[in-house]
């Protein structure tokens, strides 16, 4: 068996090198049993992110389109793995994730998933997170900082949205949901060990920001996801 990490990365100088050593220090709970390769999409960045990633032993692949969806399905397309999971470039996994990743697999029952996340910040911001967890393994939602999909499920959904600038997982795992239900598989939110996220957005931008771009998604959600320029924390570059 065999699993590719895809690490979707524009403008990552400053948190990516950490990611990739966690990854690979997390990815010995596989090497028993599994084998693994590493690629990080490289969205058009202008920084050093390709050559951090070379550096660490990552295959580069190179997606022009700034778009988090394309980013990702780019690295897909390049994997050769069983089952691809999916980890954002300021995420760093553990060694006790990766366990609990396996095991879910190895039991068959799992056609995907995800898991909760932890992040340093505010007392509110951690109060969100814990919300966001509790509401992510009661509806089966993953954060898109750390998704796993069989691959051939992946491939019969056509991989993420490449209409949608932001909540993309969420418009996956909506049809990931109805087929494992059609294969009588289950989608699984691994929560024994949270997976580390920085909490830059809501440093960069402040609650005001966000709020604001949840008061937009609230009022417009199709045309919010739909457009770079109103998911402007994704996509404006600011790091």
């Amino acid at each position: 068996m065999r699993l590719s990490i895809v690490v979707p990365a524009f403008n990552e100088e400053r948190l990516l090198g950490a990611t990739l050593d966690g990854i690979h220090t997390a990815a010995r709970a596989w090497a028993e049993t599994w084998s693994w390769e590493l690629i990080v999409c490289d969205n058009n960045s202008t920084d050093r992110t390709a050559d951090i990633a070379r550096a660490a032993g990552a295959q580069v692949v190179f997606e022009l389109h700034n778009q988090i969806s394309r980013a990702r399905n780019r690295g897909a397309a390049a994997a050769a793995g069983d089952w691809l999971l999916f980890v954002d470039a300021d995420s760093v996994p553990s060694a006790g994730l990766f366990r609990d990743l396996r095991q879910a697999i190895e039991s068959g029952e799992c056609l995907a998933g995800g898991c909760t996340i932890a992040a340093e910040g505010s007392f509110g911001f951690r109060v969100a997170i814990r919300a966001w967890n509790a509401l992510s393994r009661a509806t089966g939602w993953a954060a898109g900082s750390f998704v796993f999909c069989e691959r051939g499920a992946f491939a019969e959904m056509h991989g993420f949205s490449e209409e949608l600038y932001a909540s993309e997982e969420l418009d996956l795992f909506r049809r990931l949901k109805r087929l494992a239900r059609r294969r009588g598989k289950r989608i699984v939110i691994l929560h024994r060990h949270p997976l580390w996220t920085s909490d830059r957005k809501l440093r960069l931008y402040g609650w005001g920001e966000m709020l604001r771009f949840l008061g937009r998604f609230v009022r417009h959600p199709r045309g919010s996801l739909r457009s770079a320029a109103a998911c402007k924390p994704w996509y404006d570059g600011r790091r």
